[in-house]
């Protein structure tokens, strides 16, 4: 986490970033801790957001209702009297797949803690705010950037504990592809599609763990985009095929980012796959020129006129938390 301090600031603003979930680990179970995550910070799309003493409480700009209830629950708990003034001034696309919900609550609750000089706790504040339920890796991306681990939750978890932190090779890229139009599964209808879904097989999830420990996490570590890939695709083949009952029947949550993906893949992208429930799918290249080729390519499908395909890096650092020094208007 980047921060910058000095003194009581009249108020802080807090930039966050867009995170890729690669896969749950373990949807079995059988070992007493469930789901566990791989999560990935990327550049773009980001958030932004301001808070500011004031004489009087506001809240603006987009998602501002989500926002004020995050705010008014963080000042109850923590007994932090005074009027704010909050502005969201930039939103990372919500129910998307790309970690939204968790990155504006923490963001808010940081915010409000380092304008009156708390320490900031970020797995209690999710807590309180209804994040981290199955996974944790928007916490840790929160704080560290990069590609994070989470160990699932158990019975007694305040949240998945982080188990892994690693910086993403800087070269490489990630080619995004969003289709703004539609909305992957969210709230009660995500909780439902668990309930229906039931235990993954022990097979498949014994499958899971070993492509991330000896395939993905080590092909990091040694720069290996190719390792990296076929191990993230596979990953991705299971969960598509565990994940379909509640998708249409299909691997993907959108037909034409289906296609998409497919048409990358094909073009020599690594690591092709759906953060979380989509329809927000990704694949990866070696380095820039690598992925605006492909992303040019992909651009030219019929499949993409309703979609937004973009080239964006990996993000080896936190959250971005920073005085102002101007107090309200």
């Amino acid at each position: 986490m980047q921060k910058v301090h000095c003194g009581a600031p009249a108020g802080v603003a807090v930039t966050v970033s867009a995170r890729l979930h690669l896969g749950f680990l373990d949807l079995n179970g059988e070992f007493g801790r469930r789901f566990g995550s791989l999560g990935l910070s990327i550049s773009e799309p980001r958030g932004r957001l301001t808070l500011r003493r004031a004489s009087a409480a506001r809240v603006d700009g987009v998602e501002r209702e989500r926002a004020s209830r995050y705010l008014s629950k963080m000042q109850q708990r923590e007994g932090l009297a005074g009027a704010c003034h909050l502005t969201i001034e930039e939103a990372i696309p919500p129910h998307a797949g790309l970690g939204s919900g968790t990155q504006l609550a923490l963001g808010v609750a940081a915010a409000l803690r380092w304008l009156h000089g708390r320490a900031l706790d970020l797995p209690g504040d999710a807590r309180l705010l209804d994040r981290g339920a199955r996974s944790g890796v928007g916490i840790g991306l929160f704080e560290t950037g990069g590609l994070v681990v989470d160990g699932g939750r158990a019975p007694t978890s305040v949240a998945p504990p982080i188990v892994s932190r690693m910086r993403f090779p800087e070269a490489w890229r990630v080619i995004l592809v969003l289709e703004p139009a539609r909305e992957g599964l969210s709230g009660e209808t995500e909780r439902g599609a668990f309930a229906r879904l039931g235990p993954m097989g022990s097979g498949e999830a014994g499958e899971i763990c070993r492509l991330a420990l000896m395939g993905a996490l080590p092909s990091i570590a040694e720069g290996d985009i190719a390792g990296f890939g076929a191990a993230i695709t596979r990953i991705q083949r299971l969960l598509g095929d565990y994940f379909a009952p509640a998708q249409g029947g299909r691997r993907f949550a959108s037909p034409d980012v289906a296609a998409v993906l497919d048409g990358l893949a094909g073009q020599g992208a690594h690591g092709v796959g759906q953060s979380s429930w989509g329809p927000t799918g990704f694949a990866f290249a070696a380095d820039a020129s690598s992925a605006e080729r492909l992303a040019d390519t992909a651009r030219r499908c019929a499949n993409a006129r309703a979609l937004d395909i973009r080239v964006v890096s990996a993000l080896n650092h936190g959250a971005e938390i920073t005085d102002l020094d101007q107090p309200d208007a």
